[in-house]
């Protein structure tokens, strides 16, 4: 019943509030890029309060983050690792499915901010478009954040590695941080359920390894809390 009742208040709070802060990202994209992170990042924040105060869920790191310029290999088992992304990483350009940059007002935001939505059917295209943006993101001093999986995995299970990861790592030429986490077993797609969601910080690749090594390395490192 808890967890009902949990549920029946995140969702409203969370969502209703979620209007606003995107009305406010989109409204600050002609001020400039300053305003929109700054909504971007609140309303990731925003989220984290939300699952503390109505779900019950704590977020811990383990691990220290990199103060350079890197490409994060997040482990993805659910939605939380994309929503927390601009309260976990100082302004991370992520790489998402282009489905996501139809959603009216976010998809626009999203793009403002500097999300790099991955269109499949494109091939060596979109590769390249891909690579060019996050070469030009990377020169700010922005960390790049991928899901190397492609699509949520359940927990307890060794998702396989797109194609495509070991190809942007090769041709933007970043060391790599992998990042394991364990959300699926408290931030389900429907009932979330209190605990303790843990991030856990793997140790940095440099660039240039061998595609095998490169995978054998990041699947290993974002599987450590399975």
């Amino acid at each position: 019943m808890m967890i009902f009742l949990r549920n029946l208040l995140f969702y409203p709070v969370f969502y209703i509030g979620s209007v606003f802060f995107v009305l406010a990202s989109v409204l600050s994209i002609p001020i400039g890029p300053k305003p929109l992170r700054r909504s971007v990042a609140g309303w990731s924040r925003f989220h984290r309060t939300c699952l503390r105060c109505l779900l019950g869920i704590k977020i811990k790191v383990e691990g220290t983050l990199s103060t350079e310029p890197v490409f994060y290999a997040v482990r993805h088992e659910s939605f939380f690792e994309a929503i927390d992304a601009p309260a976990m990483y100082d302004t991370p350009v992520t790489f998402a499915k282009h489905e996501l940059s139809i959603i009216p007002g976010w998809g626009r935001a999203a793009k403002a901010y500097g999300m790099i939505f991955v269109e499949r059917d494109q091939g060596a295209k979109a590769l390249r478009k891909m690579v060019s943006a996050a070469r030009e993101y990377s020169q700010e001093g922005r960390p790049l954040v991928i899901y190397p999986e492609g699509t949520r995995t359940p927990h307890g299970e060794a998702g396989k590695l797109q194609a495509g990861f070991a190809g942007l790592y090769k041709l933007i030429g970043l060391p790599v941080v992998p990042v394991a986490v364990n959300s699926g077993p408290m931030y389900h797609r429907f009932w979330k359920r209190p605990g303790t969601i843990t991030y856990r910080i793997g140790e940095t690749i440099p660039p240039g390894l061998p595609r095998a090594e490169i995978e054998a390395r990041v699947t290993a490192a974002i599987n450590a809390l399975n």
